[in-house]
């Protein structure tokens, strides 16, 4: 049950990063954000390691860290590019789809695979994510899944939920083969070295792109540095579908956030839907 509640707080925590985040982007461009979101990360998390110390690197450590990190650099800036040209209402909803995808790349890369009830679960967030655009159903039964794909934030969404089934099984890869904390450091810093050439890119493209809030900044690393904590401790806990579904109950707060933060459109079937993706999640702690 821990695991659940860790999830819980990785789902809440990774919302409210999404708000922060897209109120920068209205100053900084994409390639900014993207750098600095996991540069500031890096800098909350690193003392964590004076009380943790450097733990015994296991031999698939580097292997885990190259392929996970070049993967979460692609969609780092997608996530970022997606948040910033679409409603947060919208495009995140479309993680959703990250459970489904694991049914695929977890029994390929770990060998899991969730037991009859939680694939229930799993399969009523999807068909939550169908509901949140209900209403153009009566177009086409796959209408509501052509709806979101028509904006560029939900395709890039789309893609991410793709990447991040597979990256989330390399981040237990990782972790086992050092510690949770470590992992997540080390990640942060892999990416943001690497995203540092484009960050500086765009600032010489556009200099006035880093007129940005420092409260701002310093929270969204704070909200980033939290959900990547609480999110490596749950997988280190449980099978990798289970905690990925139950994070993305964090469209259900996207959903609130986008109409109470942004004044998004449209809430009452976005909340029908974030209704039963929350069944879903229910069902998967019960199993």
């Amino acid at each position: 049950m821990v695991w659940f509640i860790f999830a819980g707080f990785t789902a809440l925590f990774e919302s409210l990063t999404d708000v922060v985040s897209k109120k920068n982007l209205k100053w900084g461009d994409e390639y900014i954000i993207s750098f600095l979101i996991r540069f500031i990360t890096f800098l909350f998390l690193l003392p964590l390691i004076i009380f943790i110390g450097i733990p015994k690197i296991g031999p698939n450590f580097c292997m885990a860290l190259i392929i996970g990190g070049s993967l979460n650099i692609i969609t780092t800036l997608l996530y970022m590019k997606a948040l910033k040209y679409s409603e947060l209402s919208i495009s995140v909803p479309m993680l959703a789809f990250t459970p489904l995808f694991l049914l695929i790349t977890s029994p390929i890369i770990l060998g899991e695979f969730p037991s009859f009830i939680g694939l229930i679960g799993i399969f009523l967030i999807i068909t939550g994510s169908y509901v949140l655009n209900i209403q153009q159903w009566k177009e086409g039964y796959l209408e509501p899944f052509k709806c979101l794909l028509r904006e560029k934030g939900p395709k890039l969404m789309l893609l991410v939920a793709f990447i991040w089934s597979i990256t989330a099984n390399f981040d237990k890869v990782g972790l086992i083969n050092s510690s949770p904390i470590f992992w997540v450091v080390v990640m942060n810093f892999f990416i943001a070295v690497f995203t540092l050439p484009l960050m500086i890119g765009s600032y010489q493209k556009n200099p006035r792109s880093t007129n940005l809030k420092k409260r701002n900044m310093i929270l969204m690393g704070f909200f980033s540095a939290l959900t990547s904590i609480f999110q490596i401790y749950a997988i280190s806990l449980t099978l990798v579908p289970y905690v990925i579904a139950v994070k993305r109950t964090s469209s259900v707060l996207g959903v609130l956030w986008g109409k109470l933060i942004f004044k998004e459109k449209r809430i009452k079937e976005k909340l029908v839907g974030a209704t039963i993706m929350v069944i879903g999640v229910f069902i998967i702690m019960v199993s």
